[in-house]
């Protein structure tokens, strides 16, 4: 989902959506850290990563394909997970953490449509309806099991020890394995999955409240 053609048709909503976007991918690596400070390590507020001061985060490539293919990625936050309290449930639920971030950030712009002011404005429809869709795009790629995304190390949180470190030696691999099941598209299909769970998720949060 290329957004780099609203630059020419509609530059207001594409500099607004930019802002929105590039936040959603700042939160969401933020919401690890945080998670971690809270478990114990202290290692993202040390190199100042506890911020949403976008100098910190962005990776130039992440923000790049963000645009251009609807998922991208800031600098990741370093986290010790040798320092978190809990480890196996401390481990999963960092991990875990910049996930719902997106799934929240979605959330709240569905709700947000519900709104018939809103829904019926075509710029705040237009916004709210892209940032819901990649923030669960966002969501649903990262909770691949895979190396470096975080749905590998939330299965590190259930794996045996010996289990863990086979896939963590898959890290340095993950990047290009990605690249080529993307394009070969094999992705496409457990993405889609993905999706399916957190829409089914967003719409649970929906009738509790």
């Amino acid at each position: 989902m290329g957004l780099i053609s609203l630059l020419f048709s509609n530059p207001r909503v594409f500099i607004m959506l930019s802002v929105l976007l590039l936040y959603s991918v700042i939160i969401h690596e933020v919401s690890h850290g945080w998670i971690a400070h809270l478990f114990g390590d202290d290692t993202a507020k040390h190199y100042g990563r506890l911020t949403l001061n976008p100098v910190s985060h962005l990776d130039p490539i992440g923000t790049l394909m963000l645009f251009l293919a609807g998922f991208g990625w800031a600098r990741p936050v370093p986290v010790n997970y040798n320092s978190l309290s809990r480890s196996r449930f401390g481990l999963v639920a960092v991990a875990l953490a910049g996930c719902l971030a997106n799934i929240l950030i979605a959330a709240i712009a569905i709700f947000l449509l519900q709104f018939d002011k809103i829904n019926t404005n075509e710029v705040f429809a237009t916004l709210l309806s892209v940032l819901a869709r990649i923030n669960i795009m966002l969501g649903a790629f990262n909770l691949i099991p895979i190396p470096p995304l975080d749905g590998s190390k939330i299965l590190m949180g259930f794996l045996p020890y010996e289990a863990q470190e086979n896939l963590a030696r898959l890290e340095p691999y993950g990047f290009y394995i990605l690249i080529l099941l993307l394009f070969t598209g094999l992705l496409n299909p457990v993405i889609s999955f993905m999706q399916s769970v957190i829409y089914a998720l967003i719409a649970f949060i929906f009738k509790l409240v």
